[in-house]
């Protein structure tokens, strides 16, 4: 056909004339070129590039021509050798697309990545470099993951990090992943170098989510675990720089450090830093990581020269130098409890304990022990001291006491009395054990002397909780110091001296009520019994209940025995000032003093009325005690019948357990005293504080008591009193189980039966009301019977038996008259009976 519009000959069928005349009319529509593609789509390869070209040639700046015309033509050349020259111009059309779209990255990426199937790499690396050239920075994003990817599948590490390098500069935080890429090729050095910068950096962020503590953990292992290809980078100055930094993680950079010298084959290095770490740590898990980590480096080099020594033969330096290795090794091992030692007292210094545990450990090495406690009292700081840090002063003047190094002993403790130390009782002790120590050696007048220059008054008084002033101040009033002072001048002072000293705690206001008592005792040994008492007095005036009660107790003890009834008005007084706001809890033995002081010289009358005031006053525990105590006096001293008033009392004030066994008491002594009637009336009194399902002993101790000395009728009488105070009882159980038995059922009947809860709690109502009316019948008297008030299960048989047992206080009188009484009954009258005549009823009576 001839040309249109001037164009070359081009051969079209007649279904392509309207998309012809359509792209005649306009040219540079794209979307008229589409649709003549897309119509031509399953032509021929050649037909579909012929009109991709003749567009691009009308618009060769449009970007959908180029992407889809690049497309079709990787499409066409897919599948293929590498080494056609398909290949070739399908990359030839990629450089012509890119004179108009060299900033569109989807071009450059879709150019690059062909270029990488076809292997190659110069052209590709090129490639990827124009691309970066002739984008914005802002798209360069796009293509460094491609890059990348290809730079990490070359053979050619140097390439890959230069690559890496310049992508760093653009971002920095993806330095992980370069550090990476630098381990898995064998680049240690580089790696090392960029993860050292990444620790000292601290605005780095990870994003691995690892903390700079993990970063410095890897550095560490790094360097350490490869010493002969890191060679940038001072290893020893890295890790001394981690220790300061991260202070809990001491013991795992000392065994990188150690680690890093092994490998490098310096060992005896290797072996000064595990010394230096050992020395240095300050808690036990850093310890024990450093000293297994050594131990087991021992171990290893002993295993190694054993080895050497088995394929290489024996010699004698071969031998010195193994038995010099087992020997470290040895030493290594024995030093372990003192290197723990060293730990914990680097933890706390001021910890006495682990002192007292280090001159343990040098135990047999004298020089060691003295260095050791003269270390500990410089470092030991008695206010921050944890343990008593005067026990080191007098240890350490003990062990030149075993050592017979008496005068050196005394220097310690002379030191050991001018320490400030935080509690009074520190110094007291250090004086007490000052003054012990010249006692066990005899040294009698130097131990005297020794306290009193310890409780002479200083020349600034102090009160001795007063923290403000020095221990020194105080000391004068410890109590520790003046009660061995004390027993010193009592052993081995004068009577003026020892009681000087004695007035002295008193006066001070330190006396404790044992101080009392022994001061007063020492006065009774030498005679002094008015002295005595007075300190006595005084012991009293300075205490109150209770700690008063061992003073009165001793008091009135000596007292009584001293002068007996020579001095009664003066002893009561006494017993009265003592019993003057005395608690019950100590009252009672008072008491009982008192009494007794009444019963051997005053009046029994007076006994009486103190055992009555006792009965009062006791505890309430004490209460039945002194109940019995003050009836046997009575009965001992006015005879049986006065306990009667006693009984009464203690029965209406003792609780009901009590009560119950002075009742059984009381009946049982009026039983023995003939008065039947008394003890029938006690025992009926009793009944009432009687459960019978609790308190069988006490019915059947009635009823054995009316076996005895009662009848028939007392014996029903009895049994009618049970059954009314069983009733009685079973009322207060029945109603709180009913309570329990409503809350229960309630629930259960509601749930099964909705409907019914009501009609069963009536029904429960019912019988209940049939229960009570039939126990109501029952306890009616039978009218042919003698008088039964309550109608028991004892049958007639069993009470006829009861009757027939041996009454020796029964009176036999006949009863014949009321047999016949009995007998005879009113006559019956007989009654004429008619019948009603049927008019009566008239109409309402049926037929």
């Amino acid at each position: 056909m001839p040309s249109l519009n001037g164009k070359p000959d081009v051969m079209f069928e007649d279904d392509d004339l309207p998309y012809e005349e359509e792209i005649i009319r306009n040219p540079y529509s794209v979307k008229c070129w589409m649709r003549y593609i897309e119509f031509k789509q399953n032509a021929g390869r050649s037909t579909l590039n012929m009109i991709y070209e003749r567009a691009l040639k009308e618009l060769p700046g449009s970007y959908k021509l180029w992407y889809n015309y690049l497309r079709e033509r990787r499409k066409q050349i897919k599948g293929k050798c590498v080494t056609e020259p398909g290949y070739e111009e399908v990359n030839n059309c990629h450089e012509r697309a890119l004179v108009f779209m060299h900033k569109m990255p989807r071009i450059w990426l879709d150019y690059c990545q062909f270029l990488v199937s076809q292997c190659k790499i110069t052209r590709s690396r090129q490639t990827f470099d124009r691309a970066l050239r002739a984008l914005p920075v802002t798209q360069h994003p796009r293509i460094w993951p491609l890059y990348l990817r290809f730079a990490r599948n070359l053979p050619l590490p140097e390439t890959a990090i230069r690559v890496y390098r310049r992508y760093l500069k653009l971002s920095p935080e993806n330095t992980e992943e370069y550090i990476d890429y630098l381990r898995s090729v064998g680049r240690l050095d580089e790696a090392a170098l960029r993860l050292a910068a990444v620790v000292n950096d601290e605005s780095f962020v990870s994003k691995e989510g690892k903390s700079n503590y993990q970063l410095w953990h890897e550095l560490c292992d790094l360097i350490s675990q490869n010493p002969d290809k890191v060679t940038s980078l001072n290893v020893g100055a890295i890790i001394r720089g981690g220790l300061t930094r991260f202070t809990d993680q001491l013991g795992k950079l000392w065994c990188s450090l150690a680690d890093y010298y092994i490998r490098s084959g310096h060992f005896e290095k290797a072996r000064d830093v595990y010394e230096e770490a050992i020395l240095t740590v300050v808690t036990v898990r850093d310890f024990t990581q450093v000293f297994d980590s050594y131990a087991q480096f021992e171990e290893s080099m002993i295993a190694a020269k054993m080895e050497t020594t088995a394929d290489m033969g024996k010699d004698e330096e071969e031998d010195v130098d193994m038995e010099l290795r087992l020997a470290r090794f040895e030493q290594l091992i024995a030093r372990r409890p003192l290197l723990l030692n060293s730990v914990l007292l680097r933890q706390n210094p001021h910890n006495v304990h682990e002192w007292h545990k280090r001159v343990k450990l040098y135990d047999g090495n004298a020089r060691q022990i003295i260095n050791t406690y003269t270390e500990a009292v410089q470092t030991v700081d008695p206010m921050k001291a944890t343990g008593k840090p005067h026990s080191l002063w007098v240890s350490f003047a003990k062990f030149y006491e075993e050592n017979e190094q008496l005068d050196d002993a005394r220097t310690i403790f002379e030191k050991a009395t001018k320490v400030n130390y935080k509690q009074v009782d520190d110094l007291a002790a250090v004086w007490c054990e000052y003054g012990e120590m010249e006692l066990r050696h005899e040294n009698y007048e130097q131990a005297l002397r020794i306290l009193r220059k310890a409780t002479a008054i200083p020349s600034k008084k102090a009160e001795y909780f007063d923290v403000s002033e020095p221990v020194q101040n105080r000391v004068y009033k410890s109590l520790k110091v003046w009660s061995m002072l004390a027993d010193l001048e009592e052993s081995l002072g004068t009577f003026q001296s020892t009681k000087a000293v004695y007035d002295r705690i008193i006066d001070l206001r330190i006396a404790t009520p044992q101080i009392i008592i022994n001061y007063a005792m020492f006065l009774e040994e030498h005679n002094y019994y008015e002295e005595s008492f007075k300190a006595y007095e005084r012991g009293i005036a300075l205490f109150r209940w209770p700690n008063v009660y061992d003073i009165w107790n001793t008091y009135l003890t000596k007292f009584i025995d001293r002068y007996g009834g020579k001095k009664l008005e003066r002893a009561r007084d006494l017993f009265e000032q003592a019993l003057d706001g005395c608690p019950a809890k100590f009252a009672k033995t008072i008491y009982l003093l008192y009494a007794k002081l009444e019963e051997g010289y005053g009046l029994a009358r007076h006994a009486m009325a103190v055992y009555e005031r006792a009965t009062q006053a006791v505890d309430d525990g004490e209460r039945h005690t002194m109940f019995n105590i003050y009836i046997k006096r009575a009965a001992e001293i006015y005879g049986v019948t006065y306990t009667r008033a006693i009984y009464q009392k203690s029965i209406e004030v003792l609780p009901d357990m009590h009560a119950r066994d002075m009742c059984l008491r009381f009946a049982d002594m009026e039983s023995k005293l003939g008065e039947i009637d008394r003890a029938r009336a006690i025992y009926s009194y009793c009944s009432q504080i009687c459960d019978p399902r609790v308190t069988a002993t006490f019915w059947q101790t009635w009823k054995e008591f009316e076996i005895r000395h009662g009848n028939e009728d007392t014996i029903r009488e009895m049994l009618r009193i049970k059954r009314s105070v069983q009733a009685t009882y079973n009322t207060q159980v029945n109603f709180m189980t009913s309570q329990m038995m409503k809350a229960t059922t309630s629930s259960t009947v509601s749930d099964l039966a909705p409907g019914q809860m009501g009609i069963d709690d009536m029904k429960m109502l019912e019988q209940k009301a049939q229960q009570l009316a039939a126990e109501a019948e029952q306890d009616k008297p039978k009218p042919k019977e003698k008088i039964l008030f309550v109608r028991s299960d004892t049958s007639r048989t069993e009470l006829a038996e009861l009757a027939k047992q041996a009454n020796p206080d029964e009176i036999d009188i006949g009863d014949d008259d009321d047999e016949d009484d009995n007998n005879q009954g009113p006559e019956e009258v007989q009654l004429e009976q008619k019948s009603v005549p049927t008019a009566v009823f008239g109409g309402l009576k049926e037929d």
